[in-house]
């Protein structure tokens, strides 16, 4: 079933437009992140999903029905911003119960969801707690259950971890992936963070000036992005020229399938290719022009066919000026 949908969604402030022609379903239970740079229009759309802005065109569905003329505290569409938005005057408990206050349900039925939220959150121990008390992950899951407690048929994330510390983000976004699994809620990320992204959702908009440029699963839009745009935002590519006869790409590497209109080049992500000590397996000669040690991977930049290209690998067995073998990993390369 289809929780959402966005049909050619246009927004404009003034002579700034923000958002032209964004069309998206979205399944019921689904986690979707929309990616993409700082201004491209991420948040605005969240905002027009939430009614708190009024689209210059198009229209937005939630469970088939138009939200045109539905106000933001009926559409079932609930936004946790970046800055978390706590009342700084209320304990915890008072922060998740304030929205079923505000809703006029009665006090017997306000304390069971709350203290339901707080157990699910983690935080039964935090119910009488100030904000100013609480650390960066406490006040996310505040938060949280701030916009859970309201059963929401859409929970919206702005940005939510980009305020925490590296090891904290990583600690709460598998909170919130097995949070979402456990509530079932239909979730629409906003992030610029390409790796929080593709671990979190089921499926990824890519959003550049406006536009949704490719919506798709993770792996998709990192191994066969449809765009140049797409390829160069995710980052971390080589590409390798090369002649096309009858629908075939011929380069260096060998031959590949054209898979699409107007490829040119042949795409290979830094760990789509193998460096080794000899030519077993096909390997092509390069040499070591650069190493970059990374902890967990190293970065090799090599001399090959008359140009330069970067390869990840996990292992640091490599010197400067070293003559190597280059080889492309199964399935790998797309021509775009």
């Amino acid at each position: 079933m289809i929780k959402l949908r966005l049909e050619n969604i246009s927004k404009s402030f003034g002579e700034n437009t923000v958002l032209q022609g964004v069309s998206m379903d979205v399944a019921e239970g689904d986690f979707i992140s929309i990616l993409g740079p700082s201004g491209c229009g991420k948040t605005t759309l969240l905002r027009l999903i939430a009614g708190l802005e009024v689209p210059c065109g198009g229209n937005i569905f939630i469970d088939g029905k138009c939200c045109a003329n539905v106000p933001a505290r009926k559409r079932g569409a609930v936004i946790v911003f970046q800055d978390y938005g706590l009342f700084p005057h209320m304990t915890v408990a008072a922060n998740i119960e304030f929205g079923l206050a505000a809703r006029k349900e009665n006090k017997a039925s306000r304390t069971q969801k709350v203290n339901h939220m707080l157990d699910v959150m983690q935080i039964s121990d935090k119910a009488g707690s100030m904000p100013h008390q609480l650390s960066g992950g406490q006040k996310q899951r505040v938060a949280l259950a701030r916009a859970c407690v309201l059963e929401p048929q859409i929970l919206l994330l702005d940005e939510p971890f980009s305020n925490l510390d590296p090891g904290l983000k990583d600690h709460m976004r598998e909170f919130v992936q097995k949070l979402q699994i456990k509530l079932g809620i239909t979730t629409i990320l906003v992030t610029h963070d390409k790796e929080e992204a593709f671990m979190l959702s089921q499926r990824v908009a890519i959003m550049l000036d406006g536009k949704f440029e490719q919506f798709d699963t993770p792996r998709q839009i990192y191994a066969h992005p449809q765009t140049l745009q797409v390829a160069d935002f995710i980052g971390e590519a080589n590409y390798i020229n090369g002649a096309i006869t009858d629908g075939i790409f011929s380069c260096a590497f060998g031959d590949f399938a054209i898979n699409h209109e107007g490829g040119t080049h042949l795409m290979l992500r830094y760990d789509q290719l193998l460096i080794e000590h000899d030519a077993v397996g096909g390997g092509l000669p390069c040499t070591i022009l650069e190493i970059i040690f990374k902890g967990r991977t190293t970065t090799y930049r090599v001399a090959f066919n008359e140009s330069e290209i970067k390869i990840n690998s996990p292992y640091a067995v490599f010197e400067v000026g070293d003559k190597a073998f280059i080889r492309v990993r199964d399935d790998a390369g797309c021509i775009i």
